[in-house]
């Protein structure tokens, strides 16, 4: 148990196994740690022991761009870099100011010899705006194209663009989504990320370039956990890559499973939220019916539309 009032741990309990055996594992935070007091929709505020919980689940990257980073406003931003740093957390798609964002970015990490950059953009923030000079990357297709350029320049193998977008509840992406995910192709991004939907949308290996490299597009991956009620809310999915050299020497995705995650929210005064493999026996039977149509629906979708990337399921 946590020494707070807020204890977290046991909601990834069920799921740590798989996250911590990535080499390296990346997560939205889609809240500030904005300090008391706390908050929830529609203007979120998480207490810093959940910061606490997806670290010790194996989480080694916190994405922070989205549309609810400014709902603690300049400062909120401030506080919730206070609290990575505080705990040694590396992060992207905020900043303190220019010049911190210039001496984080392009955030290069080694992941088994591979020279991956991380960059992180969002949509907008609910119509808020900064009223200082903290850095947040709104999606900008100058400052996108220049940062993978700047990537690339500096030693990047891997280029990962993690991008907030796309229509609420929608199962398909919509034609911004296509269009921007092209250009980011063209840009010469490998990876490219989405969320903020709220449900999962496809996702696709794509060739990268004309002589054999794949670079792989995710449309959105869903809920990791939350509180949301409607039966395709209720879970996301996990993606893993697994990145190769090819013949040449060159890194390349060499192939990216799914797999599915279910929230099984408190059925009685003392329970917590907990995030189980959606194939789990330990759902609890009064959610199994909405589990059986977010794997349904999820599955279908993805059988559908996704082309080169299938279901891996987890341990239960």
């Amino acid at each position: 148990m946590l020494d707070s009032l807020y204890d977290y741990s046991g909601y990834f309990s069920t799921v740590k196994p798989f996250i911590s055996q990535a080499d390296y594992a990346v997560v939205n935070l889609e809240t500030p740690l904005g300090g008391q007091p706390y908050s929830g929709y529609p203007m979120f505020c998480a207490p810093d022991e959940y910061l606490d919980a997806l670290t010790d689940a194996g989480f080694d990257l916190i994405l922070a761009a989205n549309n609810h980073t400014l709902d603690r406003r300049d400062n909120g931003i401030q506080r919730t870099i206070d609290q990575f740093e505080k705990r040694n957390v590396p992060y992207v798609g905020i900043y303190r100011d220019q010049a911190a964002r210039d001496s984080i970015l392009p955030l290069i990490r080694d992941i088994n010899g591979f020279r991956v950059a991380f960059l992180n953009y969002t949509y907008g923030t609910n119509g808020m705006k900064r009223s200082t000079p903290v850095g947040l990357d709104y999606i900008d297709r100058t400052l996108m194209a220049k940062d993978i350029s700047e990537a690339r320049r500096k030693g990047a193998e891997i280029v990962a663009v993690c991008v907030h977008w796309g229509d609420e509840y929608h199962l398909l992406p919509n034609s911004s989504q296509r269009d921007l995910a092209d250009f980011l192709k063209k840009q010469g991004a490998d990876l490219i990320i989405g969320g903020h939907p709220h449900v999962i949308q496809p996702m696709e290996i794509f060739d990268a370039d004309t002589i054999g490299r794949k670079g792989l597009l995710v449309y959105s991956l869903g809920n990791f956990i939350s509180g949301m009620k409607k039966p395709d809310t209720r879970g996301g999915a996990v993606v893993t890559v697994t990145l190769a050299r090819d013949s040449l020497g060159r890194p390349t995705v060499k192939g990216a499973e799914y797999s599915l995650v279910f929230v099984n929210s408190p059925v009685k005064y003392g329970d917590n939220f907990r995030l189980f493999p959606a194939e789990s026996d330990s759902i609890a039977p009064v959610w199994r019916q909405q589990r059986d149509i977010f794997v349904r629906n999820a599955v279908g979708t993805f059988d559908k539309h996704n082309k080169g990337v299938d279901r891996k399921i987890l341990n239960k």
